[in-house]
């Protein structure tokens, strides 16, 4: 049977009309009828901009959201607050600004919603922040109605040759490292970057922006098979409409985000992130969405998920394909449909139907026997993009959770990312204080087979910049990238592969014992004991319990990094922010979990 939802209450929106009579007149004021003002109000928020591909398309998705509202009896009004773009800010100071950026989307959409007197919401984000920025805001206001309409994927670029697929934009990375060791000509370089973004939408693979909409559909937050659709098809417009329609009747039932937000909606989530191997960054992300939700969820608690669901998407950065062809193969519905005996399929979703009775509405529309057609474009079969859950990718999802006296609240590893011979690794630790230092040390051959190469004042008082370009300048390179693993309290792209740790809590900055790692340390990786410990020093082992009194000692005389922090919103960010094993969140902004 279908969950129950909560009753309609009086519309908020005419409550208030009664307490400001300036409300009327403003509302008339700015093209709506007398008859518009007894509707249900509604919230369009979405990040639209021409800054950048990913949302300069989504004034035409507000506009069919718009339709829907009024085509079913609703009133929509829209504000916009545009996102930034990690692709841009990427290897520079700008980076800094891109985690807090996800709290800064929250937080508008909840000033516009509250400000404005709304009954209910559309949400329409794009960047990778956007998204789960939007859901954050959505858990807050969990007793009014809403609705997130992802923004759909770009096309694939040409293919890049040496077997490596379409070029898409987190190829960039690795052309730039071909192109520094004279591995490529600049004219093939500067052609291969120009066709990487060939039109509108999200990147063209399982990055952050990409895995959030996944999520969102798992979570029930988002229409069934909206996530990762082709942005430049004509069904992203249909959906957007949907939507729409959709949140006038959710208000007039009663329907509230408040009902879909479950702790089974949650794990469906998790479950959904093993199987396409999604971004890290989830990891950032979804314990700050459960929070205002009312659940701690923790990183063991992702590792609890990941370590019983198969990995089964092969789409790109861990896997081949493009994530156009993850749409096309089924998406998002084709995991539940085969995950569907471990998932709780009787979660409630903004359909008013059960994630259950979704998938058995598409099935007798026989969406996925329409949608793979789109495939033959390619001369690719389902099975090529999405395994069957007897044939996974994987057995043990995508991320694995590391503990030990080098992260003692935690490190995040991305292991289907990783060759298996990398899972066990030990080495001397190269410490580097930031990026640039860890790219000059790669690009200057100081950085030798074996090291680990330890990247710290990166977390999330200094903001948490991802290390993108460390991760490709060491994926790239044949003589690195199968004994050189990097260890960081900051972040990574969504696009990053091989064996990278990050998230490493306590962050350095705030006296986690990665911040006295010293040179030739040596480092043990274990993913399958999920372990990460300092065992030697000066090239010696010493044992854990040892090395653990030694760092303990280093940080009698240690003292923070000094940093001068630009003023503004960075310097109240780098003061606020949490660890980013709680998802390095503004402190005291975001709800208790009850």
């Amino acid at each position: 049977m279908p969950a129950q939802h909560s009753k309609r209450q009086p519309l908020h929106s005419q409550t208030m009309r009664k307490k400001a009579p300036e409300i009327d007149a403003l509302k008339l004021g700015a093209d709506w009828d007398s008859e518009d003002l007894v509707k249900p109000w509604v919230l369009v928020e979405a990040s639209y901009g021409k800054s950048m591909p990913c949302s300069m398309h989504l004034d035409r998705l507000r506009q069919k959201v718009e339709e829907g509202v009024w085509s079913h009896g609703g009133a929509p009004a829209f504000h916009y607050f545009t996102g930034i773009n990690d692709g841009v800010m990427q290897g520079t100071e700008a980076m800094r600004y891109s985690l807090l950026f996800r709290d800064l989307s929250s937080f508008a959409a909840e000033a516009h919603f509250r400000g404005g007197h709304f009954d209910g919401m559309v949400l329409i984000p794009a960047e990778d922040k956007d998204a789960p920025g939007y859901l954050a805001a959505a858990a807050r206001l969990m007793d009014y109605p809403a609705i997130l309409v992802p923004a759909g994927t770009m096309e694939a670029g040409p293919e890049l040759g040496r077997g490596q697929g379409a070029m898409t934009l987190e190829k960039v990375g690795t052309i730039d490292s071909m192109l520094r060791r004279g591995e490529i000509e600049r004219d093939e370089y500067e052609w291969l970057r120009e066709v990487s973004c060939p039109n509108f939408g999200t990147c063209a693979f399982m990055g952050t922006a990409e895995t959030m909409q996944v999520m969102a559909e798992a979570l029930g937050l988002a229409l069934p098979t909206s996530a990762c659709v082709p942005a430049s098809r004509r069904l992203i417009l249909e959906l957007a409409r949907q939507a729409g329609a959709q949140i006038v009747r959710n208000i007039e039932v009663g329907l509230r985000t408040r009902d879909v937000l479950s702790w089974e909606s949650f794990e469906n989530a998790l479950m959904l992130h093993a199987a396409i191997a999604g971004s890290t960054n989830a990891l950032l992300h979804m314990p700050v969405i459960a929070r205002e939700a009312g659940f701690k969820l923790t990183l063991e608690d992702f590792d609890r998920i990941h370590r019983r669901t198969p990995w089964l998407a092969n789409v790109r950065p861990s896997g081949f394909h493009p994530t156009t062809a993850f749409w096309y193969a089924g998406g998002a519905q084709y995991l539940i449909r085969e995950l569907r005996g471990q998932l709780h399929m009787d979660a409630l979703t903004v359909t008013g139907k059960t994630l259950g009775e979704n998938l058995e509405a598409l099935e007798k529309h026989a969406f996925f026997e329409r949608v793979v057609r789109y495939l033959a474009e390619s001369n690719l079969d389902v099975a090529d993009v999405l395994r069957p859950a007897s044939k996974p990718m994987g057995k043990g999802g995508a991320v694995s959770i590391l503990h030990g006296n080098l992260a003692p609240e935690g490190a995040v590893v991305k292991h289907s990312a990783v060759v298996k011979a990398m899972w066990k690794l030990r080495g001397r630790a190269k410490p580097v204080e930031g990026q640039e230092g860890a790219l000059r040390a790669i690009f200057r051959n100081e950085v030798h087979p074996g090291d680990i190469l330890i990247i710290r004042y990166e977390g999330p008082r200094r903001g948490c910049p991802e290390q993108f370009y460390v991760t490709e300048a060491i994926a790239s390179n044949r003589q690195l990238n199968e004994s050189v693993a990097l260890v960081t309290d900051g972040r990574f792209s969504g696009a990053s592969r091989g064996p990278a740790i990050g998230h490493v809590s306590p962050e350095a900055m705030a006296g986690g014992p990665v911040a006295v790692v010293e040179e030739d340390d040596l480092i043990e990786i274990d993913i399958p004991r999920r372990a990460l410990n300092v065992v030697g020093v000066d090239g010696k082992e010493v044992g854990v319990e040892r090395a653990t009194g030694i760092l303990k000692q280093r940080l009698q005389k240690w003292k923070p990094m000094e940093w001068d922090v630009p003023p503004g919103i960075l310097s109240v960010y780098s003061e606020l922010a949490t660890s980013a094993a709680d998802g390095g969140y503004f402190r005291r902004t975001f709800a208790p979990p009850r």
